[in-house]
């Protein structure tokens, strides 16, 4: 383990930043570490719309914190991936099978492809790990909750960080992403002109477990599995991706969304009953083209924003978490763990932002056989399981 007594920041208590401080605090026992972030500790952030899906690996890695919720979390045990409308008529239909791709935990043996949750519940499981960690050593670790860091400096040998006071650190990681609509634009920006509607669903006649993504012309849409409510209901988390310029949704009422998403999904994933208010948030690429700059590097939404097409967003940050933290602890020259992190992390990175761009540009296209190439991969995809479980492997734990 690394015995240099560095003075590390971490500017965000978001998911990959409270992930990243408490295993700083466990792996690096020597280091200082402060944890900043705007939002007061007491917050309520229950109200965050957001749900999020988190790989097997993501879900391991929480569970080694002793930070997972499991109780507000709902296991994904299949998804299933389809075009719509489908390509019946496409000439290959009639080899390949119909365009749809499913993956199950079964046939991948493993105990879970994932689990969906909310945003509230595991930032609210993971500050209160950290908030142990803090009260049992706080010698070294400290918390500036309600504390917005206004600007980095670059030192000869560290950053100097401006929140109210300046305090020269060893080292600063930002893991402060927010959201693409509110985000300064970075290196690699691109507004893809598509508003996610998210919310949630009530079902009827489905399974539990199961999630669906439905690319539809407009864009993805899916349905996430998430804890059943009080009554015993099966509920969903809805993303549903449209053109923002010429928004089919934002004008339906209630009941109108509910019949339009009824005829949008496949009858395997149940009849909507009920659905949530929605909300819109536009969707954007924002990535830096490096992750680091001196002795800062930034992680998570904060070094890379992606489309939620593939849902990768978070579980691509807490990789960039556990690889700096894998990186430290075996250091005793930062500057060197921090070319180590950028090297390691960028197949990883770069693969999956090609990808999810990749993906949410071709739902821009304006050619006749964009959707039957779609149709095409999916079915190819179900037609050849070697690399089914190659590309589940890579959605559930990265490039190794």
């Amino acid at each position: 383990m690394a015995t240099t007594a560095w003075h590390i920041a971490i500017i965000g208590a978001g998911p990959v930043g409270l992930a990243l401080a408490l295993q700083a605090a466990r792996t690096l026992p020597q280091a200082q570490i402060t944890l900043f972030d705007a939002r007061p500790a007491g917050a309520d952030v229950s109200g965050d719309p957001r749900t999020l899906a988190l790989s097997l690996g993501s879900v391991q890695m929480l569970q080694r914190l002793e930070a997972w919720p499991a109780e507000a979390a709902e296991p994904i045990l299949q998804v299933h991936v389809s075009q719509q409308p489908p390509s019946l008529a496409a000439p290959w239909s009639a080899l390949l099978g119909p365009p749809e791709v499913l993956l199950t935990h079964s046939a991948l043996q493993v105990p879970l492809l994932g689990a969906v949750l909310g945003y509230g519940a595991l930032v609210a499981a993971l500050q209160a790990a950290w908030l142990r960690e803090e009260a049992a050593q706080p010698q070294r670790l400290r918390s500036r909750f309600g504390t917005p860091v206004a600007a980095l400096k670059a030192l000869p040998s560290g950053v100097e960080i401006d929140a109210g006071i300046a305090e020269p650190f060893d080292l600063a990681v930002v893991a402060e992403g927010g959201v693409f609509g509110n985000q300064p634009r970075k290196a690699l920006a691109r507004d893809y002109g598509q508003t996610a509607w998210v919310g949630t669903a009530t079902l009827q006649g489905a399974l539990r477990g199961r999630a669906f993504e439905r690319f539809t012309r407009e864009g993805p849409a899916a349905l996430l599995p998430v804890p059943p409510g009080e009554d015993g209901a099966l509920r969903a988390a809805l993303v549903w991706c449209v053109n923002a310029a010429e928004d089919p949704v934002r004008d339906l009422g209630a009941a109108q969304r509910i019949a339009v998403l009824n005829t949008m999904f496949p009858p395997s994933a149940g009849r909507i009953t009920a659905l949530s208010p929605l909300k819109g948030l536009p969707l954007g690429l924002n990535a830096e083209r490096t992750l680091v700059q001196g002795r800062t590097i930034r992680i998570g939404n904060a070094a890379q924003t992606l489309h939620p097409v593939a849902g990768q967003g978070l579980n691509l940050g807490l990789r960039d978490a556990h690889s700096l933290l894998a990186a430290l602890r075996g250091a005793r020259d930062i500057d060197q763990a921090l070319q180590r992190t950028e090297w390691q992390r960028a197949p990883d990175r770069w693969a999956t932002i090609a990808t999810t761009d990749f993906l949410a540009r071709s739902f821009t296209w304006q050619l006749p056989g964009a959707p039957s190439l779609r149709g095409l991969g999916l079915a190819a995809l179900q037609a050849a399981p070697p690399l089914q479980r190659w590309l589940a492997r890579r959605m559930m734990f990265g490039i190794r």
